[in-house]
C-alpha cells in the first residue's frame, strides 16, 4: 500500500465538505461477489448464452426460465456482508461528510451497511414486482422458486433491475447528477467507467478533487487529482473521518 497516496487521500477528504461516491462492481468483490470482467467474472462464466444476452430485456421476455436460472445462480448473494468500503462510506455519511453513494451495483450492500442516501442506478435484487398487479416481493421470495416466479395473481414477477435494452430511471439519474454537481470532492471506486450511460455522470463533477480507486486504469484517470491502484476496502479502511 502506497502510504504517500493514502496520506494525500486523507488530506483531500479533510479539506472537503461535500463528498460524493460513485462505485461499481469492484466495491463488492471484497464481499465475495464476482465482478463482470475479471478472470472469474460473469463474462467468463460457461453458459449456453453470453451474460449480456441473458441479462437483456429481449431474453427475459423470450427465455424466462434460462433468465431466472442465471439470475438466481449468479446475481443474488443473500449471504454477502458489507466490507470495509461499504462501512466507511456509511460512516462518512453519518458524520455529514458524504452527500450520496451512487452505485451501479444491485446487491444492496451499501444500504445493508447503513448508508441512507443510496442512488442505485441499475436497481436492486431486493426489489421485485409483479408486472400484472404491481405487488412487491423480496429476494428471498425469488430464491424460493425453482422456475419462473409467479405472483399470487398469476402475473410474472420481474426484478427491479435495469436489463440491457432498458433505460435507467430518470429520477435516479437526475438525483445523481445533482449530487455530483454539488460535491467538492468525488471518489470513484471499483469501476472501469465502461458502462454507459451511468459512467457519463462523471462529467457533472466540477469540484476540486477527483479521486479514482480502482485496480485498473479508467477513462477518467487523466482528469483525476489522485489515482490509487489498490482494493478499495483496504484503502478506505485506512481513512479517518
Amino acid at each position: 500500500m502506497d502510504n504517500e497516496k493514502i496520506n494525500k487521500l486523507q488530506q483531500m477528504i479533510d479539506e472537503s465538505e461535500s463528498i460524493v461516491f460513485f462505485g461499481g462492481a469492484g466495491v463488492s468483490t471484497e464481499s465475495g461477489i464476482p465482478d463482470f470482467r475479471s478472470q472469474d467474472g460473469l463474462y467468463n462464466q460457461k453458459y449456453p448464452y453470453p451474460p449480456e444476452t441473458i441479462l437483456s430485456r429481449t431474453f427475459y421476455d423470450k427465455e424466462p426460465e434460462w433468465f431466472y436460472r442465471f439470475y438466481r445462480e449468479k446475481m443474488i448473494f443473500l449471504d454477502a456482508k458489507p466490507n470495509a468500503a461499504h462501512l466507511k462510506l456509511a460512516e462518512m455519511e453519518e458524520k455529514g461528510r458524504l452527500l450520496a453513494v451512487i452505485t451501479q451495483n444491485i446487491d444492496g450492500l451499501h444500504t445493508k451497511a447503513g448508508s441512507k442516501c443510496v442512488l442505485e442506478l441499475h436497481g436492486s435484487v431486493h426489489r421485485n414486482y409483479c408486472r400484472k398487479c404491481g405487488k412487491l416481493y423480496n429476494a428471498d421470495w425469488i430464491m424460493s422458486f425453482d422456475n419462473i416466479p409467479k405472483c399470487s395473481c398469476g402475473g410474472r414477477v420481474k426484478p427491479d433491475v435495469v436489463l440491457y435494452e432498458e433505460p435507467l430511471d430518470n429520477s435516479t439519474i437526475e438525483r445523481a447528477a445533482a449530487a455530483i454537481s454539488a460535491a467538492d470532492m468525488m471518489i470513484i471506486g471499483g469501476t472501469s467507467l465502461a458502462v454507459y450511460p451511468a459512467a457519463g455522470l462523471v462529467r457533472y463533477f466540477k469540484g476540486k478533487y477527483l479521486v479514482i480507486i480502482n485496480r485498473d486504469a479508467t477513462s477518467a484517470d487523466r482528469q483525476a487529482s489522485l489515482c490509487i491502484r489498490e482494493p478499495i476496502g483496504e484503502v478506505l479502511s485506512r481513512i479517518e473521518v
